[in-house]
């Protein structure tokens, strides 16, 4: 646990990271439930229900529309508790960088106490529901998500290892897995080839913002690539995860779960993403080298969520896989 305090307008008084969480006596703004639900990380929260929900509806089997709901709520609530637990515990990171800096904690609505515990009733919350209403495998994944998300990659990895969002990455990875899971009580190739697409996708995502946020790293200690190894040598490992990435986005294609539309989606994104990639490599200095690396990143939302439409549509549509290899 960390000895920094803080004043209600977020400034560390002792500053500077302290590889811990914070306890925060003094008098606090009052929180709304706007506050609290930014506690959850709203946006990131909807990636995880939605990459969910596609590794449910291609499962095989039926669920009922409750159950369904039901995994989906467990599913977000799990994700969104783990925000919350990574906002108490970087509490000292958050208010020391511009991009969190007006988050709940270092803002002084929500003391770190409080963020703490919301998360954790809500992690329990959303694992025993879970496994009380939909099953105990895709429970149990939700509990080691979470569990790795806070304790693996917030409380260690992320403030140890240049590589903190490689390994932390299967983490946000792991939610097809759980959808599909809740649908069939087990697990198969296909869920497993979404985790890894995810997986693999997260580095170059996390990067191309970390090299237009590296001042922001720095001053908070967080040992993100661009400021262990240098912008250039993280622009050469952008490239080679998305040389990576590409081929492994047609995966689905390649093993009869894809049709036409993922076909022509993989393709094309995939050329997209390299393209991006590849203009972030060659563009290393002033304001185009960070409009490249903001375009990779915004770009790269857009990769993931249409790759995982494009199979949604599929099995919604009832359209075909496309292998006539197989």
């Amino acid at each position: 646990m960390s000895d920094i305090t803080y004043t209600p307008t977020g400034v560390p008084k002792n500053g500077g990271p302290s590889g811990a969480s914070v306890s925060a006596p003094g008098t606090y703004l009052e929180a709304d439930i706007t506050d609290y639900f930014a506690l959850l990380k709203p946006r990131v929260m909807s990636l995880v229900v939605f990459t969910g929900l596609v590794g449910m509806v291609i499962a095989p089997g039926d669920l009922h529309w409750l159950t369904a709901f039901t995994a989906l709520l467990c599913i977000a609530i799990g994700a969104g508790a783990s925000g919350a637990l990574n906002m108490w515990w970087d509490a000292d990171i958050d208010a020391v960088m511009d991009r969190t800096a007006k988050r709940p904690i270092p803002k002084g609505v929500v003391s770190a106490n409080s963020a703490a515990a919301f998360g954790g009733l809500l992690s329990a919350a959303s694992v025993f529901v879970m496994a009380a209403l939909v099953g105990y495998l895709p429970a149990a994944l939700l509990a080691f998500t979470i569990v790795f998300y806070v304790v693996v990659y917030t409380m260690w990895l992320k403030r140890a290892t240049s590589q903190n969002i490689v390994i932390g990455g299967l983490a946000g990875a792991l939610p097809p897995a759980i959808g599909w899971a809740s649908v069939t009580g087990s697990l198969a190739v296909e869920p497993l080839v979404l985790v890894a697409i995810i997986f693999m996708w997260t580095p170059p995502h996390f990067w191309a913002l970390a090299l237009v946020r590296n001042d922001d790293y720095a001053r908070a200690g967080v040992p993100m690539l661009p400021v262990v190894s240098g912008p250039d040598a993280t622009r050469t490992q952008i490239l080679l995860y998305s040389l990576a990435l590409v081929p492994l986005g047609m995966a689905p294609l390649a093993l009869g779960f894809g049709g036409i539309l993922y076909a022509t989606a993989s393709i094309g994104l995939g050329a997209g993403f390299l393209f991006c990639a590849a203009q972030v490599f060659r563009h290393r200095e002033g304001d185009v080298a960070k409009t490249m690396a903001l375009r990779l990143f915004g770009f790269s939302i857009f990769y993931l969520f249409a790759l995982f439409a494009a199979l949604l549509i599929e099995r919604m549509a009832g359209l075909a896989p496309f292998a006539p290899w197989m």
